[in-house]
């Protein structure tokens, strides 16, 4: 039997954006990075979050591409979104940005401006081998504060990983095609270094959504035992949702 906690909407709201639904559930799905119409993906926020409710998601992060050019008017889009109309789902929703392609010395700076215009997520898009992305950006994002998740991180470094260890940055296993062919060496370099892991889509069509045994089986793929599989699908995803939020969640669910 899973046992409600109650609804985050009881809380008081006035420093986050996020609306979530009433019971956390060690057995929903939590993904913190997806794309929306908003920029590269195919569907609106609404048709995402009715999608995943479905899956038996329990918080989804959107996160769409940003950079200088559309920073302020894609917070404004989602943070709006958020604070209007996403409260008829029974799904929390975290309103975030993936910085994507950035020159490494802007990472900090936009990373900072992101937080300011009201995200309450920071992915930076890492150094996949399937995309021209600036070496250095790891680094960079590793080293920023205001980063939460660095994604698909392609050939990270044990130096890399032990700094977003130390500075609470969590690394991600990504279901997404090409991105997922380095996976094996992200879990291996990050239990090296006693990094974080996060398991997330990347989603940015309806197939692309994982429910959890999807997700798990992705999380096995990688090489995760089945104890580092459910930390970084559960515990340390709630984790990030709870730090999103800006107070502890408690999760609930069956042995």
């Amino acid at each position: 039997m899973v046992n409600p906690v109650r609804s985050f909407l009881e809380f008081d709201r006035s420093n986050h954006l996020a609306y979530t639904c009433s019971a956390m559930d060690k057995d929903k799905r939590v993904d913190l990075h997806t794309h929306s119409l908003f920029s590269d993906g195919a569907l609106l926020p609404s048709e995402m979050l009715r999608r995943v409710e479905v899956l038996n998601y329990g918080a989804l992060a959107i996160t769409d591409h940003a950079d200088g050019s559309n920073l302020e008017r894609l917070l404004a889009q989602m943070t709006r979104f958020a604070r209007q109309e996403a409260h008829g789902f029974g799904v929390t929703l975290i309103p975030g940005v993936e910085l994507t392609h950035l020159p490494p010395a802007k990472i900090p700076i936009l990373a900072q401006r992101a937080r300011q215009l009201g995200a309450s997520l920071v992915v930076v898009h890492g150094e996949s081998p399937v995309e021209p992305v600036a070496p250095g950006t790891n680094r960079a994002a590793v080293e920023c504060p205001d980063v939460d998740i660095l994604a698909h991180p392609g050939f990270i470094t044990e130096e890399e990983a032990a700094l977003a260890a130390k500075n609470g940055i969590v690394l991600e296993i990504t279901a997404r095609g090409g991105h997922n062919i380095t996976n094996g060496h992200v879990a291996r370099i990050a239990r090296a270094a006693g990094a974080k892991l996060v398991v997330n889509t990347d989603a940015h069509v309806p197939s692309d959504f994982r429910d959890q045994n999807r997700a798990r089986i992705v999380a096995l793929g990688a090489g995760l035992t089945p104890e580092e599989a459910e930390t970084a699908l559960i515990a340390n995803a709630w984790s990030l949702v709870s730090g999103a939020l800006g107070f502890a969640v408690t999760t609930t669910g069956k042995d």
